[in-house]
C-alpha cells in the first residue's frame, strides 16, 4: 500500500485525528455546559455522536503516535479495511448529528425570530459549528482511508 499524506502512521494522519478529537470534544463541551440541551433529541444525539467520535479518533491518534514512534507501517489490508468502515460509520453519524442539531438551531434563530434561551443559543451554535468542523476532518480521513484501501 502506498504511503501518502493523511494515511495511518504519518504526521498528517495524526494531525487529522487530533483535530477530529478536539473539534468533537469542543462540541461536547459547548453543548454540555447548557442547561436545556437534554430537552432536544437532536442535541442529545449530537453529544452521543461526538462522544463516539472522540473515542474513535483518540484511539487512532494513539495508534498513529505508536506507529510514528516505532517507525512501523500500519497499512495491512485488514487494518485499513477496519479504518475505512469505522471512519465511514463515524462520518455518517457525525454528519447526521450536526445537520439535525443545525436544523434545531436554525429553527430557533430564524423561524421563531429569536432564541429565548439567552446565552445558551450561542453555545448551541458553537457546538454545531464545531461538530461540522469535526465532520469535515473525519470526511477527509475517510476518503483518504478509502483511497488507501483502493490503491492497495
Amino acid at each position: 500500500m502506498k504511503n501518502f499524506a493523511g494515511t495511518p502512521g504519518t504526521m498528517t494522519g495524526l494531525v487529522l485525528r487530533i483535530s477530529q478529537c478536539l473539534f468533537a470534544a469542543g462540541s461536547i463541551g459547548c453543548m454540555a455546559t447548557t442547561r436545556t440541551f437534554y430537552n432536544f433529541t437532536a442535541f442529545c444525539y449530537l453529544i452521543a455522536s461526538m462522544g463516539l467520535q472522540v473515542v474513535w479518533s483518540s484511539g487512532l491518534a494513539f495508534l498513529d503516535v505508536y506507529a510514528l514512534a516505532k517507525k512501523k507501517v500500519v497499512h495491512t489490508p485488514s487494518l485499513v479495511g477496519l479504518f475505512v468502515i469505522g471512519d465511514w460509520v463515524t462520518a455518517t453519524l457525525s454528519l447526521a448529528a450536526a445537520a439535525s442539531s443545525a436544523g434545531i438551531t436554525v429553527l430557533y434563530f430564524n423561524d421563531f425570530g429569536a432564541c429565548n434561551f439567552g446565552p445558551e443559543c450561542e453555545k448551541y451554535q458553537t457546538a454545531v459549528a464545531l461538530a461540522f468542523l469535526s465532520w469535515i476532518t473525519i470526511a477527509v480521513s475517510s476518503l483518504i482511508m478509502f483511497w488507501l484501501l483502493a490503491s492497495g
